[in-house]
């Protein structure tokens, strides 16, 4: 069987690298999968790159800078930017030689100037059975990633809170309207790697008619495991070795749903208590931000490297993820597999990830009291080797690329 998964993104972001990771589990599994992206970040076996030319990677850049060019006269505030797509540009693939030679198509995040609303069409008609794996709420709203507690897209979408003008008949109504012509007798099986967006997707109005299946993200624990010498793992990043060290980052710290608010106001509740902790962050930041907390922080920039994000994992006592809104994100199933507990917000589908007082602590949303109580329980629990185990056990059984692999396999067998 061939299957083909495609994805904006390479080795990029939450959703490429999911993608990503589940071709190369699959072909470790020993099945026929490769994986078709806009441009390779590296060279790697069963990864193919539109384009691989000078002039090719310029029409890609070209083609993400139209479709966010096409929403600028409709965001609302430039920090939604990036939280909402029309999905009006994009590139033909249904004449790819992988794509005709496919059994399957396994659609990824698509977004961003890769796929159109049009390419897509011409993919459903191709008559392939196609399964969608999302990696955020998009395929069934009518343009926005995460709908922040709006529920329009459960009827039909209209009067978005992320457009400049939003009225009955605004972009999300004519967005919505052209998908419920795509999905009109499309081929599709959503897989959800979350409950809660299993959830939201039956809910919806455009896609809750569709077969989903909950499948995991995989990760491979051969390579995200506990350090056998955490200290020693420290000095090479030049971190202290004295210190209890908290860790949070992301792409952006600075989008309001990684909540990273919640993180200062947390720290410095428990500023008096924290003499002997620092932060460790990584990501994209604002150094103003960082400035004003309550502790000392190590700023590690934007990470490139998988094995040195690792190495940051092992070195470090706690994850910080008070997200307002995520699927299922790679940064806390890395974090655990490295042995590392995670502190988080009780939302999206973070509690199926987070064993509550297990392998680390389930907050009340948007409540930083209970954040630091989350913090105070982690540093100060008594039996944290147990925990650590405890972390990595929980990956290595459920998540592992063997298990899921063989998953995704019974899934495809299935179409």
């Amino acid at each position: 069987m061939n299957i083909l998964q495609i994805s904006t993104y390479h080795a990029t972001g939450g959703a490429g690298i999911a993608a990503r990771r589940l071709n190369e589990a699959l072909n470790r599994a020993g099945e026929a999968s490769r994986l078709l992206v806009p441009q390779t970040d590296f060279d790697e076996p069963q990864v193919t790159g539109l384009a691989e030319s000078v002039f090719g990677k310029k029409l890609a850049l070209a083609r993400f800078a139209l479709d966010r060019l096409t929403f600028l006269p409709y965001e609302r505030d430039k920090r939604d930017r990036f939280q909402f797509s029309p999905a009006r540009i994009g590139t033909d693939i249904s004449r790819h030689p992988l794509v005709r030679g496919a059994d399957v198509l396994h659609l990824h995040w698509t977004q961003f100037g890769f796929l159109s609303i049009a390419g897509l069409k011409k993919l459903f008609g191709l008559g392939k059975p196609v399964v969608w794996t999302l990696h955020d709420m998009w395929a069934f709203t009518g343009g926005c990633h995460y709908s922040r507690g709006c529920d329009h897209y459960r009827t039909h979408c209209r009067q978005c809170p992320f457009l400049r003008h939003p009225g009955e008949r605004d972009l999300s109504y004519r967005i919505f309207e052209e998908k419920t012509k795509l999905f009109a007798d499309a081929p599709l099986t959503f897989v959800t790697p979350s409950q809660w967006l299993a959830d939201l997707l039956r809910s919806s109005a455009l896609a809750g008619h569709f077969p989903v299946q909950v499948l995991p993200n995989p990760i491979d624990t051969t390579r995200f495991r506990p350090a056998a010498d955490p200290l020693a793992v420290r000095q090479t990043l030049g971190l202290p070795a004295d210190k209890k060290l908290l860790l949070f980052g992301s792409l952006n710290t600075e989008d309001p749903r990684k909540g990273f608010r919640y993180v200062q106001a947390a720290l410095a509740m428990l500023k008096k208590e924290l003499s002997d902790t620092a932060l460790v962050v990584f990501g994209k930041t604002n150094p103003d931000a960082l400035s004003r907390l309550a502790l000392p922080v190590h700023n590690l920039g934007s990470i490139a490297s998988e094995e040195k994000m690792i190495r940051v994992y092992q070195a470090t006592d706690a994850l910080l993820m008070p997200s307002l809104e995520d699927n299922f994100p790679n940064t806390i199933i890395e974090s655990l597999a490295c042995g590392t507990p995670v502190v988080g917000f009780r939302t999206g589908g973070i509690p199926e990830q987070i064993q509550h007082r297990e392998t680390g602590w389930l907050a009340e949303p948007q409540s930083a009291a209970d954040l630091a109580r989350g913090l105070r329980w982690v540093l100060d629990e008594a039996d944290r080797p147990s925990m650590r185990q405890r972390a990595a056990a929980f990956v290595e059984q459920e998540i592992r690329y063997e298990v899921v692999s063989q998953q995704f396999r019974k899934l495809y067998s299935g179409l």
